[in-house]
This record gives structure tokens, sequence and C-alpha cells, in this order.
């Protein structure tokens, strides 16, 4: 593990370090991460020693039709890590990690090609201590405003650590995970809108996911299975 005072991206250094050879496990911090990135490269920056900031470097013995799995365990990881101390927590569709429908955490997944085979880089960001006033969105939350006081990220980390080597140890029973995520995806069982990747939006009821782990959307002109877009819960 090795932890940086300023980075870009963890997501990004992590990648190129993968490339050269770096082994599986991995794990690079910063404390401020200036140029970080979420799902559909939107920028996402924090306040320095707010949140928790890292990647992990898994090279993952799966076949290639498994691999849409690992975004979707790594949200399962961090949501098995905090559902004892955060009864409302959930998981939107594939790997957004919620509190009562404010976020408190994003997940990056990126597949890097290396001369020893695909990597996954997995990176989180976790709102630490970020008071309201800090908060990117509106929308968004911190551990601290949701318990009342900011862990201690050092034991915060080795917690997610932990349930990420457990989580993606499993990863290979499909079936245990599916219905694992399921039991914790608040999406599922939503009206929702997708908004996708070409521009397009579609609606209807979240009804299930399929055996690799796309969105199935009930809609109008019947189901609908999506692999990527944006998710917004209708109320």
């Amino acid at each position: 593990m090795e932890i940086l005072p300023e980075a870009g991206s963890t997501n990004a250094e992590l990648a190129e370090r993968a490339r050269s050879g770096t082994g599986s496990g991995a794990v690079l911090v910063t404390e401020h991460q200036t140029a970080g990135r979420g799902r559909l490269d939107r920028v996402w920056q924090t306040p320095p020693r707010a949140c928790l900031t890292f990647s992990l470097l898994h090279r993952p013995d799966l076949p290639p039709a498994s691999w849409p799995w690992i975004p979707l365990a790594v949200g399962l990881a961090v949501h098995s890590a905090l559902v004892d101390t955060l009864p409302g927590i959930g998981l939107k569709w594939p790997n957004d990690v919620l509190v009562d429908g404010r976020k408190l955490a994003g997940i990056l997944v990126e597949r890097v090609e290396t001369p020893a085979g695909p990597a996954a880089i997995i990176g989180i960001g976790l709102n630490v201590s970020l008071t309201r006033d800090e908060l990117p969105v509106e929308t968004a939350t911190s551990l601290a405003l949701e318990l009342g006081e900011a862990p201690d990220r050092t034991q915060l980390l080795n917690l997610l650590l932990a349930s990420l080597d457990s989580t993606m140890a499993g990863i290979g029973d499909v079936d245990a995970l599916r219905s694992a995520y399921a039991a914790a995806c608040v999406t599922l069982g939503r009206d929702v809108r997708v908004e996708l990747p070409a521009g397009e939006s579609l609606r209807g009821r979240a009804s299930g996911l399929d055996v690799g782990g796309q969105l199935v959307v009930e809609t109008a002109d019947g189901p609908v299975t999506v692999g990527a877009g944006d998710v917004i819960h209708v109320r």
C-alpha cells in the first residue's frame, strides 16, 4: 500500500503501474485527488482529507462474460462493510452507494490491458468528513453527516479492503453474487428513467438483473436489458 499526499487520479496512476507489471492486490491511496473521474467521465473532486479515496489493482481469473460483475461486486463489498452501522444504506445500479437516497460513495472500475493479462483497476471515493456545505451536490451525504462524527479513515480503509478481498474471492459464484446484490439494490422494484450513453432514454420498472449483471427494465414495449446508463429513480 502506498499513500500519496496528492494525486490527479489514483485509477490512472495505478493503471500505469499495472502496465509496468505491478501485481494483484496493490493499493494506492491519496489524501487529495485533484482530477478524479466517475462513471460516464464525470469529474469528481473533494477537499483534502475529507474522503477516503483509493484504488485497488485486481487481476481476476474470470472468463470475459463475468467481468461486468466486477463493478457490482465492488459496490456490494462497500455495502457489506458499512451496513451494520448504516441501516439505510443501499446500492443504486450499477454501483452507487446511497444512504436513504443520498450518495455516499462512487465507484469506477476500469479494465486495463497489460503484458501480464487484463487487470481491473477498482477506484472508490467515500465521503467521510464532508460537511453539508462541502458536498459536491445537494443529494450527496457523508459518514460524518449520517453518523454524527467522522470515523477513522485508516480503520475504514482496512474494513473496506477486507470486505473487497472476501467479496472478490467469491465473484466466480454468479448465482450467489446475483442474489446478494439484488438484496442490497434499492433500484430493483422501482420506477426508473435510464439515460443511455447514446443520448436516448427509457422509462419503466427495474425488475431484475440478467445473468451478466445487466439491469432488466420492464417498459411499455416489453423488457429491455441495460448494460450502461445513468439510472434515475422516479418518485
